[in-house]
């Protein structure tokens, strides 16, 4: 107890070094853990993007490229399944519930997705969370419309906005459907799911807006108005794929077989959270690249602070030999010495954990909305401690250079003048 009163006013007598100590340390563990709660949080988002889906199928091509086309809209489908074989599996007697998707246009640079009404009811993210609204109600007209969060924030969305969608993902006017626009009457609240960057429109709509298109191209001559497209049959003729739902999980890999068996045209039935762990997989290698990064800034920082403590052991020559000479012995010297240095460590990792929840409560709205990941604000996990455990017994082990070096030194060696 001694040791510990000594040591502190040691260090308060340094103050300004300390402090400069404790921030290097604070800061190199606030690198260290905000990237594991990064890629914490980034894993959990990953793969609570859909829940509650046992199936997922699409045209036949790789469970990864399924996956990414058809949850997280990145990429383009190899082949569309077609409404009768959509029609068909739907049908199957241990099928629940199906949701369709259709891709492949786009507004103002954010994915537009072809559904039905039942996709607000089916749809589950994170712990079986169903999509809620911020503001409005779902589709119920041909050009109704029902825009993510994170589209609502970018283009400043309202209800009743006009929106023109386009065809495919570039281009100039003339691939936009500038003559049927559609009607804001949804906003979603936030999900932190690829949902958030999502204009979704029913199928009928999707349809209506390509009667007078072929091959990617309008047809000349043959334009059809938005109130003609009403009258017209919108039945669709192919979807990019569909979610399913299963009366029982134990039937999974049953209807899983007979979709990858299908006679009528090649599919593929995929598994939403084996797929996610393959994918997660082929990612899995940067986040390791990051964690070393980070551990190595704060073993920059450690080696600051034994640089410091070595720097400051010179000019404490004499206090430690006064401490020797009113009755310390060397081992209370080793232990003042090692215990600065895990104070030092420890201070900087509680500092680093503060400024930790200061950039998460500052940051965690722009993350949300910029990359859809959801910070969130728990006590540190089990992880999170060892690793601070960590940074402070390391502390501790540098601090015992310094205090090696003061125990081997003799008395008379620090009440030498030097000139």
């Amino acid at each position: 107890m001694r040791t510990l009163v000594l040591a502190v006013k040691s260090m308060r007598m340094r103050r300004f070094a300390v402090a400069l100590t404790v921030l290097t340390i604070a800061l190199s563990v606030l690198l260290l853990l905000g990237v594991e709660r990064l890629r914490r949080e980034a894993r959990s988002s990953f793969a609570s993007t859909v829940s509650g889906t046992d199936l997922i199928v699409g045209a036949r091509s790789g469970p990864v490229n399924l996956l990414l086309y058809a949850v997280f809209h990145v990429g383009d489908a190899t082949s569309n399944v077609s409404w009768q074989s959509y029609r068909e599996i739907a049908a199957l007697p241990e099928v629940a519930w199906t949701v369709p998707i259709s891709l492949g246009d786009s507004h103002r640079g954010f994915r537009v997705m072809g559904t039905s009404a039942d996709f607000f009811t089916r749809y589950r993210y994170g712990d079986g969370h169903a999509l809620g609204f911020a503001d409005g109600k779902p589709f119920d007209d041909l050009y109704d419309a029902v825009i993510g969060a994170r589209v609502a924030d970018k283009l400043h969305y309202r209800l009743g906005q006009r929106i023109v969608l386009a065809h495919g993902f570039g281009g100039g006017p003339q691939m936009l459907h500038a003559d049927k626009p559609f009607r804001v009457v949804g906003i979603l609240a936030p999900t932190g799911t690829p949902v958030d960057a999502t204009v979704m429109v029913s199928l009928a709509g999707i349809e209506a807006i390509h009667v007078d298109w072929r091959s990617g191209m309008r047809l000349p001559g043959m334009e059809i108005g938005a109130a003609q497209a009403r009258a017209m049959d919108l039945t669709p003729t192919s979807v990019t794929a569909f979610l399913v739902g299963l009366k029982s999980r134990l039937a999974a890999f049953a209807v899983q077989r007979a979709v990858n068996d299908y006679a009528a045209e090649p599919l593929l039935a995929i598994l939403p959270g084996v797929a996610l762990g393959q994918l997660w997989g082929l990612v899995g290698t940067a986040e390791n690249a990051l964690r070393a990064v980070s551990a190595m800034v704060v073993l920059a920082g450690l080696c600051g602070m034994l640089t410091a403590l070595l720097t400051m052991l010179d000019q404490r020559r004499r206090e430690m030999a006064i401490l020797r000479a009113v009755g310390a012995s060397a081992r209370t010297v080793f232990a003042l010495l090692a215990l600065e240095a895990g104070l030092l460590a420890a201070a900087g990792a509680a500092l680093g954990v503060v400024l930790l929840y200061a950039a998460l409560a500052a940051l965690r709205g722009f993350v949300a909305g910029r990359y859809g990941i959801l910070l969130t604000l728990g006590p540190p996990s089990g992880e999170e401690c060892l690793l601070l455990a960590a940074v402070v017994l390391l502390g501790l082990l540098a601090g015992c250079i310094p205090a090696w070096i003061a125990y081997r030194r003799s008395l008379a060696d620090g009440l030498q003048v030097r000139l």
